[in-house]
C-alpha cells in the first residue's frame, strides 16, 4: 500500500518544481478530470461477442493468446469492465461493436438489429454514469468472407452491410440521446486485394455510394456523431485498401463529418501525432483509436512510448482537446484482459497529463522570439520534471490505486472471478 503522505508531500515538490516553470499542476489536474477515453469492449473477450462466439474472427482480424478467463458473456464483460475501471482515475466511456448485441435465445441479422437489442448496455451505462460509443461490425460474416461488403460487386451484399450501417446509427443515436452524451459511431470495413488490382476506382465509386445511402438520413448531432475510419493495409488487404486515408478524409471534409485516425492504420514509419493539427484545420472533430502496432497493425497494449507521448502532446499542444476524442483499440489474449484496459488506459491518461504539464506558455514566446536553443532547453528539461508525483497524487485522489497496487486488485478478482470460468 502506497503511504498517502509521502504522496502527498512528492506532489508538493513537484507542484513547486512546476510552478518555476509557470505550470499550474492543479489546472493540470483538473483538465485531465475532464478528458474521457472510451475504453474498447471487444479487449474484453478478443473480439468474440455474442453472436456467434466460437465462428472464429475474419476481414482482417486476429486476437492472439489464449490467457484463461475472457468473458464469456455480457454480464461477465460488463463486470470485468467495472472491475477496470475501479482502477482508472477519471469518468469515461465504452465504445461497443455490434456483435454484442444481447438478443437472447433468438438469432438476429446484423441488419436487423434494434436499440433494444442494447437496452442492458444502455441502463449499465447510465447507473455508471458511462456515455457509450458504437461500431457497425463489418467483419466475421459470411456476407463479408471474401473480403469486401460496402464496396462489394453484389448488390444484395453491398445492400446488406448498408441497412447494417443504418441500423447502427439509430442505435447509436438511442445511446445519446438516453445517456445524454453523443454517441461517436465509427464505420470501418476491412474491403481491399491482398494483391495489386487493375481497377482501384470502381471499388471506391461503390463506397462512395453506399456511404452516401447510409448517411443520407440525418442525425441530431447532439445524440449521434458519425466517423469514418481509413487504413493503409491490413491482412488481406495488403496491397489496396478501398477506404484509404486520401478517400476517407475526402469524405470527411466534403460531409462535414468526423475522421478517424488509428495510430496502427498507416505505415510502420508514419505516425498519427503529426497528421491532428492539419486535420483539424479541414474537419471540426476527430476520433483517435490509440493502439500500439509492432512491424504491421498487431493492436498491442498501448505503452508509454514516444509515439503515445507524441499523440497526448500534439492532442494538447492544438488546444483544441474539445473536438478530439479519444478512444482506444487493441485487443491482447496473451495477458489478463483487465490488466491490459487498464494498463492500457493509465498509460493515454499519463502521458496526457504529461502533456497538460508542458510549460505551454513559455514554449510559445521561446518559439515566436526565435530563441530556437532555449526551445530545445526546456523541451528537454521537462523530460526528468517530476511528472510522475503529479500522476500518483492525482490517482490517490481519485481514489484509484497508486502505483502498481492496481496489479493486487487484478490478482484478486482473477482469483475470486476469473478462474471460476476457466473450471
Amino acid at each position: 500500500m502506497v503511504n498517502q503522505l509521502k504522496v502527498e508531500t512528492a506532489y508538493n515538490i513537484a507542484k513547486e518544481r512546476y510552478e518555476e516553470q509557470g505550470v499550474d499542476t492543479g489546472k493540470a489536474l483538473e483538465q485531465l478530470a475532464k478528458i474521457a477515453v472510451s475504453l474498447h469492449c471487444w479487449q474484453g473477450d478478443d473480439v468474440g461477442g455474442f453472436e456467434n462466439p466460437d465462428a472464429g474472427l475474419s476481414g482482417g482480424i486476429a486476437a492472439t493468446g489464449n490467457y484463461p478467463g475472457k468473458a464469456r458473456n455480457a454480464e461477465e464483460l460488463r463486470k470485468d469492465l467495472d472491475q477496470a475501471f475501479r482502477l482508472i482515475p477519471g469518468k469515461h466511456r465504452v465504445n461497443l461493436h455490434s456483435i454484442y448485441a444481447e438478443t437472447g435465445a433468438a438469432k438476429v441479422e446484423r441488419n436487423q438489429l434494434l436499440p433494444q437489442h442494447f437496452s442492458a448496455w444502455k441502463d449499465w451505462a447510465k447507473a455508471s454514469g458511462l456515455g457509450l460509443d458504437f461500431n457497425p461490425t463489418c467483419f466475421s460474416h459470411p456476407l463479408a468472407a471474401d473480403g469486401f461488403t460496402l464496396s462489394h460487386r453484389d448488390p444484395s451484399i453491398r445492400q446488406f452491410w448498408i441497412e447494417h450501417c443504418i441500423a447502427c446509427r439509430k442505435i447509436g443515436e438511442y445511446f445519446g440521446r438516453e445517456l445524454g452524451s453523443a454517441c461517436v459511431t465509427n464505420i470501418w470495413i476491412p474491403d481491399g486485394y491482398k494483391d495489386t488490382p487493375f481497377d482501384r476506382k470502381t471499388p471506391r465509386t461503390l463506397l462512395l455510394d453506399s456511404l452516401n445511402s447510409i448517411l443520407s438520413e440525418k442525425i441530431d448531432p447532439r445524440f449521434n456523431l458519425d466517423a469514418v475510419e481509413p487504413k493503409l493495409f491490413g491482412i488481406g488487404s495488403e496491397s489496396y485498401v478501398v477506404g484509404s486515408m486520401e478517400f476517407y478524409t475526402g469524405y470527411a471534409i466534403k460531409n462535414n463529418m468526423m475522421l478517424t485516425l488509428d495510430s496502427g492504420h498507416f505505415h510502420p514509419t508514419e505516425t498519427i501525432s503529426d497528421k491532428i493539427s492539419s486535420i483539424l484545420l479541414y474537419i471540426d472533430q476527430i476520433l483517435l483509436h490509440v493502439s500500439r502496432g509492432v512491424r504491421w497493425d498487431s493492436d498491442h497494449v498501448v505503452t508509454l512510448n514516444d509515439e503515445l507521448l507524441s499523440i497526448a502532446q500534439e492532442i494538447v499542444r492544438t488546444n483544441e482537446m474539445d473536438r478530439i476524442h479519444i478512444g482506444l483499440d487493441y485487443f491482447d489474449g496473451s495477458i489478463n484482459r483487465i490488466a491490459a484496459w487498464t494498463i492500457g488506459t493509465r498509460n493515454t491518461l499519463k502521458a496526457l497529463l504529461f502533456a497538460l504539464l508542458e510549460p505551454r506558455k513559455l514554449l510559445i514566446q521561446t518559439e515566436k522570439d526565435g530563441d530556437l536553443t532555449s526551445r530545445l532547453a526546456i523541451l528537454e528539461e521537462c523530460k526528468t520534471l517530476p511528472a510522475s508525483a503529479v500522476w500518483d497524487y492525482y490517482c490517490m485522489i481519485k481514489e484509484v490505486p497508486v502505483g502498481i497496487d492496481f496489479m493486487k486488485d487484478i490478482h484478486q478478482y482473477e482469483k475470486s472471478e476469473i478462474s471460476k470460468r476457466s473450471k
